[in-house]
C-alpha cells in the first residue's frame, strides 16, 4: 500500500497538473470506486461538475482535492489509493487502461485526470471541510471524515513531544504503535521496518519500555527515511505505484531491511530475517535488533 512518500509524490503531481482547473465532467465506471458516496456514482459525478480544484492536500496516506463549487461552497474530494490506486494525467484520447475506474475532464480541454485501480481497494468520496483539529490549522481545513487521522511527521502540526508521550503510554509492540494512524499517520510497513532498523530496535519491543529519548530518535528516523524516499520518488516494487506521469520511484534500491530477507545487514553483515507480523511480514537484523526477552 502506498505510504506517506508515495502519496506525497502523487499530491505534488496533482498540484502541478490539476490545481486551478475547472471540472467539465466526471465519470465513475462502476459503483465500487464511489462506494463511500452513498447516493452513488452518478450523483457524485453531478456534484463535481463545474467545481474548481483549489488545492491538493494530504495527511498521512490520505489525499484530497479542495473543490470550490460555482456557489462558493468548498468540499474535499477524498482519494484513497488503497493497495494499487493510481492517479494519472493523460491526454483524453490516450488508450483507456484495463482497470480504469474514473475520469475527469476539464473546461480548458487539457489533459484528463484518470483513476486506475487494479485491486479496487481504493475509492473517492466527498466530505465537508472543517477546521483542523491539530494545533496548526490548515488554510483549507480537513475533510470531516478523516479528522481522526493524526498529523504526520512532515507537516507543521506535528508535535513530536506529544507523540512520544503517547507512545510511552502504549503497552504494545512499538511497531504496532507506529502503524496506528490515530497516533502518527503516514507510516506503513516499509518505513516502520526501515526506521526500526536505523534505531536498532526490534518491532516487538514494548513501546512503554523504551526511554523517551529512544522513542524520539525512532520518530526522527521515521521522518528521515520518509524524506529520503520522497526525494527518490517513493518506493516501487512493481508497476502498481507510479506518479501522475506513470513513472516509478526508486527508493527500493536504498532499503536496508524491508524485503531484504537473507541479504547482509548493511551495518553488521548478519543476514536480514523475516518474521510474521499482523498477516504481513517484518524485516530486521537479528544482531542489531535482538528480539525482546519473553515476559515472565
Amino acid at each position: 500500500m502506498p505510504e506517506l512518500p508515495e502519496v506525497e509524490v502523487v499530491r505534488r503531481g496533482l498540484a502541478d497538473h490539476v490545481v486551478g482547473r475547472r471540472i467539465d465532467s466526471a465519470a465513475f465506471l462502476g459503483a465500487r470506486v464511489a462506494r463511500r458516496h452513498l447516493p452513488g456514482p452518478v450523483d457524485l459525478a453531478a456534484r463535481l461538475t463545474d467545481n474548481t480544484v483549489e488545492a491538493a492536500e494530504r495527511r498521512g496516506k490520505y489525499l484530497w482535492l479542495v473543490l470550490t463549487a460555482p456557489d462558493g461552497h468548498r468540499q474535499g474530494l477524498i482519494v484513497h489509493l488503497g493497495m494499487s490506486g493510481q492517479l494519472l494525467v493523460e491526454p483524453a484520447d490516450a488508450p483507456r487502461e484495463k482497470h480504469l475506474h474514473a475520469t475527469f475532464d476539464f473546461h480548458d480541454e487539457g489533459p484528463q485526470l484518470r483513476f486506475v485501480d487494479q485491486r479496487t481497494f481504493g475509492g473517492m468520496a466527498l466530505a465537508d471541510l472543517v477546521p483542523d483539529p491539530a494545533s496548526v490549522p490548515r488554510p483549507w481545513g480537513v475533510p470531516s471524515t478523516i479528522t481522526h487521522i493524526a498529523p504526520d511527521p512532515l507537516e507543521p502540526a506535528w508535535d513530536q513531544g506529544a507523540v512520544v508521550a503517547r507512545l510511552k503510554a502504549r503497552h504494545t509492540g512499538v511497531k504496532r504503535a507506529l502503524l496506528d494512524q490515530g497516533l502518527v499517520s503516514g507510516v506503513g510497513n516499509i518505513y516502520a521496518d526501515e526506521a526500526l532498523w536505523r534505531a536498532q530496535v526490534h518491532g516487538e519491543r514494548e513501546a512503554a519500555s523504551l526511554t523517551r529519548p529512544a522513542l524520539g530518535r525512532l520518530l526522527e528516523h521515521a521522518r528521515d527515511v520518509m524524506t529520503e524516499a520522497l526525494g527518490e520518488g517513493g518506493t516501487s516494487f512493481d508497476a502498481l505505484y507510479v506518479n501522475v506521469n506513470g513513472a516509478s520511484g526508486y527508493f527500493d534500491r536504498s532499503l536496508a531491511a524491508y524485503g531484504q530477507e537473507g541479504r547482509p545487514c548493511p551495518r553488521c553483515g548478519t543476514p536480514i530475517r523475516r518474521e510474521a507480523f499482523m498477516n504481513r511480514s517484518s524485516y530486521s537484523c537479528p544482531r542489531c535488533q535482538p528480539r525482546p526477552r519473553p515476559r515472565r
